[in-house]
């Protein structure tokens, strides 16, 4: 019998959740027909997963309390409904006693569902898997004009089905999702294989993105971290039902040591699919190490339930309220830092190339690789159209996304953002992109160039005619 366990949601059950689900969707047509018409609108919620900076709204927002939840699982199709709000903590839960989880599972436990899909998520199934809205069957959207509507792949709305990702709710706000999901086993085998050279870390990821494998061995999960030029390790993860001991890394143990070593072969590991799926969120990473939790004398007495992202990021919004960082570095004679807070993603054959240059350009370590692949859509395109258009990367092409969080000193005189703005200049001479849910300095032009042009504003000419929604530019780069 599988260690996960037994859930059941029966027809009862199923209609209680999607009677629930259109109260909550009562409650949010109400609250947008309450916003005036001459404010823009935005969601009503306190709290976020992004890292720009967005300006003080005082129109009443979006009441978005009753679209956090669950609302059925299919264990038979293996899909799941899913309120736009829910967090993947919650909707992990919820598939889990099934033996399913989503196809990705981006790796902050309070990351919703929805801002996965419109502002993109990423992990370590995406060289298999894609991005999560690859997985999305059909969503209810709350456009900016106010119409609720529902976008498959095909259909009237097959385009906002194809704009939507990575319009960050420029377009409109996910009510409901439905997703495709998948069988899991109860454990994760892991491999820490080390490289001493990025060139050959480069190849080793091609090549098993190509063949899911690595030295005989199937390869389910894949991602990596980049401590030196000289120290990179790729971890490779096999679901098994196997029984047997797994390591624990919510307490003393901090997960990313855990892949150091020194040896030529492999460093195993092992973990319950439950904390395979969260192993970063304990420590944000490696971020935690700015509060001092990463020492044991303080680790010790850090309450558990405080050790998660969603905690380090309240920590973080009130550094940025009061500028806590760049005052203590002002008391030691040291000039205010830029936050580079980033995740990009350049082809596969550029990684050494963009890991070399940010290595010796940006004074951050350790970074995250996580290598992806496009899925096949499924959905129509007309000769020479782009499947996602507003996140352009190619169809049948390997990807790697390079994630970098932290601050570097700034150097008087240069230009605000000067260390993000290098960034972007590199990723695009290496033909690759950059998630907006942080800083970007992009001029105007530029940015439509990369990120849907035309049929952006098709789209929001459509979907939001009476612009009550903030356009991207505005909200990405002018923090609007």
């Amino acid at each position: 019998m599988s260690l996960l366990g037994k859930a059941g949601h029966g027809p009862a059950a199923r209609e209680s959740g999607f009677a629930a689900h259109r109260a909550g969707v009562d409650r949010l047509l109400a609250s947008y027909r309450a916003i005036p018409a001459n404010a823009n609108v935005r969601l009503a919620k306190k709290t976020s997963n992004l890292f720009r900076a967005r300006a003080k709204n005082t129109a009443p927002g979006l009441d978005v309390s009753g679209l956090a939840s669950v609302i059925a699982v299919d264990r038979d199709a293996r899909t799941a409904d899913v309120a736009g709000m829910t967090t993947y903590e919650d909707l992990v839960a919820a598939t889990l006693p099934y033996g399913l989880a989503p196809l990705v599972v981006p790796q902050l436990k309070t990351i919703t569902l929805g801002g996965a899909v419109t502002g993109l998520g990423i992990e370590s199934t995406s060289f298999r898997n894609g991005l999560p809205h690859e997985s999305v069957l059909e969503m209810d959207v709350l456009t900016g004009a106010g119409e609720l509507i529902t976008a498959r792949p095909d259909g009237e709305h097959a385009d906002l089905f194809r704009g939507f990702p990575n319009s960050y709710g420029t377009l409109g706000y996910t009510v409901r999702l439905k997703i495709e999901l998948e069988q899991v086993e109860p454990y994760v085998a892991l491999r820490h294989v080390r490289f001493r050279g990025l060139r050959e870390l480069e190849a080793a990821i091609a090549r098993i993105v190509d063949e899911k494998s690595y030295d005989g061995e199937r390869v389910d999960y894949l991602d990596g971290v980049v401590f030196t030029a000289d120290e990179s390790y790729l971890t490779l993860g096999r679901q098994t039902d196997e029984p047997g001991p797994v390591s624990d890394y919510t307490g003393m143990d901090i997960y990313y040591r855990s892949i150091q070593h020194e040896s030529a072969g492999p460093k195993r590991d092992r973990l319950t699919i439950h904390d395979y799926l969260w192993r970063w969120d304990t420590d944000w990473f490696w971020c935690s190490r700015a509060f001092g939790t990463q020492n044991p004398r303080i680790r010790r007495f850090w309450p558990k339930r405080y050790r998660r992202s969603s905690f380090y990021w309240k920590l973080v919004a009130l550094d940025h309220k009061y500028d806590i960082g760049d005052k203590l570095e002002a008391r030691k004679g040291n000039p205010p830092r830029e936050r580079v807070v980033q995740d990009i993603e350049v082809p596969v054959e550029r990684t050494a190339d963009f890991v070399e240059w940010f290595l010796r350009e940006i004074p951050i370590e350790p970074i995250w690789l996580c290598p992806l692949r496009l899925r096949d859509t499924g959905a129509p395109a007309a000769p020479g159209e782009r499947a996602w258009p507003l996140y352009p990367i190619e169809p049948n092409r390997t990807y790697v996304n390079v994630g970098f969080w932290s601050a570097v000193p700034t150097v008087p005189g240069q230009q605000e953002g000067a260390a993000n703005r290098a960034i972007e200049r590199t990723v695009t001479e290496y033909d690759g992109h950059k998630s907006l849910y942080s800083d970007a300095f992009y001029d105007e032009d530029e940015f439509a160039a990369l990120y849907g042009g035309e049929t952006y504003t098709e789209l929001k000419k459509r979907y939001d005619p009476d612009q009550r929604l903030l356009d991207l530019y505005s909200k990405a780069v002018q923090r609007k």
